[in-house]
Parts: structure tokens; sequence; C-alpha cells
């Protein structure tokens, strides 16, 4: 066997080996819902592979949430309810493999709590022994207040979701902003009541105006996330590929963008396709020398 540790074909141990890092406390469901009533606000973002996973982890947020935006914003549907359980499985696992510190959540797809409590369950408990998730995401309110009781009898931690909700889109007729009027901010503080007494351990509040979210927060004895809900929440969440400009379409208001990665993107792989036509890559440094000087007739008679 040829010896291969001159010129490795991966580049040097030195630069393929992970760099050594302290290990932070691990956010747990109880150390969240511990912030509640603090000043100390909950980070959280979406992810759905390793490498996005493993720069969430280390910017510092506390929770990360394998969403079913993974639909839209990686696999190009028009909506979150094309994506499957075992998709949202796959992503988990990749997630799971490069967060140490956050909390790591999965959403449960449409259609498998839309089921019978068990086989609710039966779907949850798949997310967290297969997909390594510590936490399920689901969407509804007071609707859904039996489907949160059963997985929490389950030992399985649950996330609530009201406001807009991205799987409902077909029976609202679009993405609303809810809460709007008296009575439906009623409904919503009826709802995340619902789903507090429920069990949930935290209530995504998402396209609620910021007075509304604010004094549901209030009421609330478990935190919430904002996303689209004003700064009075106890956290906020937002899609990872609308946050560094990856998503390849108009952000929602509530967006801010504080990268344009996909322009960064298309300029290098511009240059690359350049490089490619003109033979200016691959160069000598990016090739691999024998270990001999090899005859001009090293290929004869084969």
């Amino acid at each position: 066997m040829a010896d291969n540790t001159e010129h490795p074909v991966y580049g040097s141990t030195s630069e393929t080996a992970p760099t050594e890092r302290q290990m932070p406390s691990k956010v747990t469901v109880p150390s969240l819902v511990a912030r509640k009533g603090t000043a100390k606000k909950i980070l959280c973002l979406t992810a759905y592979d390793y490498p996005t996973a493993r720069l969430v982890d280390e910017a510092g947020f506390d929770l990360i949430l394998v969403g079913d935006s993974m639909a839209n914003v990686v696999l190009g549907h028009a909506s979150t309810l094309k994506i499957s359980l075992d998709q949202i499985i796959s992503a988990t696992r990749a997630v799971k493999r490069a967060a140490d510190r956050p909390l790591v959540v999965a959403d449960m797809p449409f259609g498998t709590y839309h089921v019978s409590p068990a086989d609710t369950a039966s779907n949850a408990l798949r997310l967290i022994r297969e997909g390594g998730a510590q936490a399920v995401k689901l969407e509804g309110g007071e609707a859904r207040a039996h489907l949160v009781r059963t997985l929490v009898d389950a030992d399985i931690p649950v996330m609530g979701h009201i406001g807009l909700l991205p799987q409902s889109v077909n029976a609202r007729g679009g993405y609303r902003v809810q809460g709007k009027t008296a009575e439906g901010a009623r409904q919503l503080l009826n709802d995340a009541l619902a789903l507090e007494e429920a069990g949930v351990f935290a209530i995504v509040l998402e396209g609620v105006p910021a007075n509304v979210a604010e004094r549901i927060s209030e009421r609330l004895t478990v935190p919430t996330i904002g996303i689209g809900a004003g700064g009075g929440c106890d956290g906020q969440i937002l899609v990872f590929h609308d946050v560094m400009g990856l998503s390849l379409g108009p952000a929602p208001k509530f967006v801010k963008r504080y990268a344009n990665v996909a322009e960064i993107m298309r300029t290098a792989l511009g240059e690359l396709v350049d490089d490619m036509r003109t033979g200016d890559f691959p160069a000598e440094e990016h090739t691999y020398p024998t270990h001999e000087e090899l005859p001009d007739d090293w290929d004869y008679g084969i």
C-alpha cells in the first residue's frame, strides 16, 4: 500500500482535526423555564444540518428548532405541508450531532399530530428516540391541549405554537397576522393559557401584534418565544436562511437580514466556473505528486 502520509488527500491532520472547545452548560427545559421573569432573553434559531447547527451552537444560541420551514428554505416547497416525519428525523439527527449546548427541538410535521393521541405520541417518540430531539413543537391552541397532555404524560417536553400557523395555511386561506382585534387577542390568550395548563414548557407566538404578545407573555408562567411578535416576548426565533440571506425570495417583514450569503455564493461559484473553463483550476497546488520519477513508458504493455 502506498504511503500517503506526506500528501493526504484531505489535507493534514492538524487542518482537519476538530478544535478543542470548552463545554458550556447544557441548556435544558428546566433551565429555559427558569428564565421566565428574568432579563435573560432566550435566543433561538432554526437549523437543518450539521454545519449550520455547529455554527448556531458556537454563536451562543440557547435553542435550535429543526423546523418544518425546511420544506420551504431547503427543499423548495411552497408551504411547510410537504415535509415528512422521516425528513425531520433525518435533519434532527444531523443537528443533534453538531449541537452540544442548545436544546434541540423538532417540529412535528403536518399530519403527525392531526391523528389520535396514541399515534401522536408514537410520532413524537420517533422524533425523540430516532432523531435525538430533546423536545417537540406542535401548532395550535386550545384544540391541541389534549395532545399536549398526552405527550407530557409520556415524558416528552412540548413547545406550543399559536398565532400565525403555517400548517393551517389552507384552513385560514393564507398567512395572516392573528390577534388584531379584541376578540382575536382574547382567543390567543385563551389558547396560550390552555397550552400552559396542558404542560407546555414554552409557547411560540408568531405573527401577533406586539402589544398583544407582550400582554400574553405577562399572563403566562412559561416563556414565550416571538417571531413577528415584537420585543415583549421572553425570547426570539428566526429562520436561519432568512437571517443569513439564503432564502431565495422576499423575506417576511419581521426578518432582519444580517448577511447576504446567497450573493457571496453566487460570486464564488461564478469564479469557479471561470477557472474551470480557462483551466486555471486545478493548478499545481491542487494536485498530488508521485513518490518516484515514472518512466515515459510506465503504461506500456498494459
